[in-house]
């Protein structure tokens, strides 16, 4: 504790830039599983008859997973992660090309059969892209939709030549200059689409956009060979485009509500709309005019999927059923329910797999190649042309029978998490998922170190609340149905604790350890070995890092930077801070290159650099130093309490850690009234007449209150001391941040009151 002076330091009136956030993606044992529901699904059957088909899933939780079709079951074979949002659809272009397209404004190239490698990443939506479309017979042509009202049309074969770019960039980007977050980034190729749409050649790609959509896009479709494009979303109304020019060809009206899914036949001729207002609609786009409607569901229609020939149409929605519909004789018949919203279809030969908002995904059987044999069960229905409520008065009051029961083949998937707490130690997150499940989760070491099973999240967020007070030095989310742990510099540097507190054995009780430091060293521990095994041992300090020079005059200057004095360029990696490499989390971030990406920390090669990395995070792993930090410091007062005769020890404020314990402010109570007693004191503690209080913090005891002089016999008799705040007894083991916070609760400086206890 050292004494702090009345007047305060003028802050800083230049305001800082924001920099990028870094984020890292807990998971739990089984990375093989979705974690959140799958949005999308997309087919690759083998040329080869002794080769297996292939199964594509793109999920909420981030990623897309390669599922092998075997006659006994499934196995997830890769799965392919570099999303940073939501997976929100997926088709393959050309045979061995996979595009995905996600709510982080993005679309990404994977090739089929690879490791799950990204090749490419394709930039030039403004906001969340929803929806793809491609030509079964130009492989090289893919639509993109999104909530921007952008329909883009790519050219993969042209779009997929490497452009120029430096060595340091891990993945080739094609990009408008600015991603959907808002940040710029460097701009390496690009030709611009002037307003009348001629392209004046710059180094790259630009694609076609298709103009005329003033709100949200959620559906696409493309016929065969790429010369008609149809596109549907909140307008309620369906256009129809011609891809290679994006010109305008029609507007379809007929739907009163969104336009959620989208078929075209092989020729472009019929068009199959299903949508919000629970109706299908068919339309002939020759007569430019709905020549059919099918009321068939209850609520809004989100999913279609026919078969070869479109005399038959698969659909699925938000009342959770799937439909098969004869679209010449309007039978339909229920074939299946299901315990979530269908979000997709697709359909393979004896069976259709059904994406739903589950993390799991299903495959039910039917008949694919003579679809009409399932209406012979019976149980059908005739589909109306109103509104569903007056189509099914035909059924007189009857409840369908679903055909099926269960699926024939599952996918299966982990729970996702719906509900999280941050518990008051800053280091411990409670969780509750879809199957009710309640666990807890160190986030420093990325673990579930309790599963409680099904029990109240509520009762149990109680039973573990403990009275200590920590700053917020990280945030979490949910969204991709797993912790997201985010930290922002430079409050992420803010936590500190004792190593003791941390049972970090071998080093001393009383160093401090930050909380973000350690915990970006235990993330940063295999590539930072990796690192060194490329470059060498020195690496750490300055090999292929940024100079001190380089990060000063970007973003760190030295001036502002503080060297981690209790780290001494220490790089081992603490017990509570190590993370496992057989579930190893992913990490989100941003370099000075390509925009935000994913990555497992066990993929890391070691050769990443601020172009990948953060460089905040670089210079706090590489030189161990941090941000400049507001608030490490508590200032309190020190009085004895009313009516004691002890003596007065200090006049003036006290500074201190946050995270000094009041053990140390008895210690130095006692010592300082010890060491400061002249010749006698009386058996009470109280201080000998005529001896001064007030006296400065002796030059012999250090910030712990240790003393460091040899104390005189009549100094080997310590008082007995208390500290109160608020007339409140305190505990020896609280900080001084968690008296301010649940004792204290003012914003005024701490008082704390000492006092002697009698006959001790």
């Amino acid at each position: 504790m050292h004494r702090v002076g009345s007047a305060t330091n003028a802050a800083n009136s230049v305001r800082p830039r924001k920099e990028k956030r870094f984020t890292y993606v807990l998971k739990d044992a089984d990375d093989t599983k979705h974690c959140a529901g799958v949005n999308c699904l997309a087919l690759l059957k083998s040329s080869v008859t002794d080769e297996c088909d292939y199964l594509f899933t793109g999920s909420r939780d981030g990623t897309l997973k390669r599922w092998a079709l075997v006659e006994d079951g499934v196995s997830c074979s890769v799965t392919f992660e570099s999303h940073v949002d939501w997976v929100n659809d997926v088709v393959i272009a050309g045979g061995n090309t996979l595009v995905s397209c996600s709510s982080d404004t993005t679309l990404k190239t994977w090739n089929c059969l690879s490791d799950g490698s990204c090749t490419r990443t394709l930039r030039q939506h403004s906001d969340y892209v929803t929806s793809l479309a491609t030509a079964q017979k130009n492989s090289n042509i893919v639509a993109s939709g999104g909530l921007g009202g952008e329909v883009f049309v790519w050219d993969l074969e042209a779009a997929l030549v490497p452009t120029f770019k430096t060595s340091d960039v891990t993945e080739n980007d094609c990009s408008n200059g600015v991603n959907g977050l808002g940040n710029s980034l460097p701009i390496t190729s690009i030709r611009t689409i002037s307003s009348g749409n001629s392209i004046s050649q710059s180094h790259g790609y630009v694609p076609i956009a298709a103009k005329g959509h003033k709100e949200s896009v959620y559906a696409l479709a493309m016929n065969d060979y790429g010369t008609l494009l149809v596109s549907g979303g909140t307008e309620k109304v369906v256009r129809v485009w011609d891809p290679r020019t994006g010109s305008k060809t029609m507007k379809l009206r007929g739907h009163s509500d969104n336009v959620r899914a989208l078929l075209l036949d092989s020729t472009g001729r019929l068009c199959l709309s299903g949508s919000s207002d629970s109706m299908i609609r068919l339309w002939d786009l020759g007569q430019q005019r709905c020549v059919h409607s099918y009321a068939v569901h209850t609520d809004s229609v989100w999913a279609l999927s026919s078969n070869s020939s479109f005399s038959h149409v698969y659909s699925g929605g938000r009342d959770r059923s799937l439909y098969l519909t004869d679209l010449a004789t309007r039978e339909s018949i229920l074939l299946c329910t299901k315990e979530n919203p269908i979000l997709q279809l697709a359909l393979l030969d004896d069976g259709i797999w059904v994406a739903t908002t589950d993390s799991a995904v299903h495959k039910w059987p039917v008949e694919g190649h003579n679809p009409q044999k399932v209406f012979q069960r019976g149980g059908s229905f005739l589909a109306g042309n109103l509104s569903f409520s007056r189509a099914r008065a035909s059924l007189e009051g009857s409840t369908l029978v679903p055909v099926y029961k269960e699926p024939s083949l599952t996918v299966p998937g982990t729970p996702g998490i719906v509900q999280h707490e941050i518990l008051s130690n800053r280091r411990h997150v409670l969780t509750k998922d879809t199957a009710g499940s309640v666990k807890l989760w160190e986030i420093t070491r990325g673990v579930v170190v309790k599963d409680y099973g099904e029990v109240s999240f509520e009762e149990k967020k109680k039973e573990l609340f403990e009275m200590v007070s920590i700053p917020a030095w990280f945030t979490v989310d949910a969204r991709l149905g797993s912790l997201s742990v985010h930290l922002d510099t430079p409050q992420c540097f803010s936590a500190e604790m004792y190593s003791i507190d941390l049972n970090i054995i071998g080093k001393p009780e009383d160093d401090k350890v930050n909380l973000a430091r350690e915990t970006l060293k235990g993330l940063f521990a295999n590539w930072l070995t990796k690192r060194r095994h490329r470059f060498g041992p020195q690496a750490s300090v300055n090999g292929e890092v940024p100079s001190a020079k380089d990060i000063s005059a970007t973003s760190l200057t030295l001036s502002r930077a503080e060297v981690d004095g209790n780290a001494e360029n220490d790089s081992a990696v603490y017990p509570p801070f190590e993370f496992s490499t057989a579930s190893p989390p992913s990490i989100i971030t941003e370099g000075s290159q390509g925009g935000p990406r994913r990555k497992k920390i066990t993929d890391f090669d070691g050769t990443e650099d601020d172009k990948f990395f953060p460089l905040w995070c670089l210079d706090c792993v590489l030189n161990n130093r941090l941000p400049p930090r507001e608030n490490t410091k508590s200032s309190f007062y020190l009085h004895p309490c009313d009516g004691s005769a002890v003596q007065i020890l200090t006049q003036g404020k006290l500074s201190a850690p946050r995270i000094l314990r009041i053990q140390k402010v008895i210690n130095y109570v006692v010592e300082k009234m010890v060491l400061d007693k002249p010749d006698s004191m009386d058996p009470d503690g109280t201080s000998a007449p005529g001896v001064p209080g007030g006296q400065l913090l002796h030059p012999s005891v250090g910030v712990d209150g240790s003393l460091r002089s040899r104390l005189k016999p009549w100094q080997k008799l310590k008082p007995s001391i208390e500290i109160l705040c608020n007339n409140q007894v305190l505990s020896p083991d609280m900080s001084l941040a968690t008296v301010r916070a649940y004792i204290w609760k003012k914003q005024e400086d701490l008082v704390l009151n000492y006092r002697v206890l009698q006959g001790r």
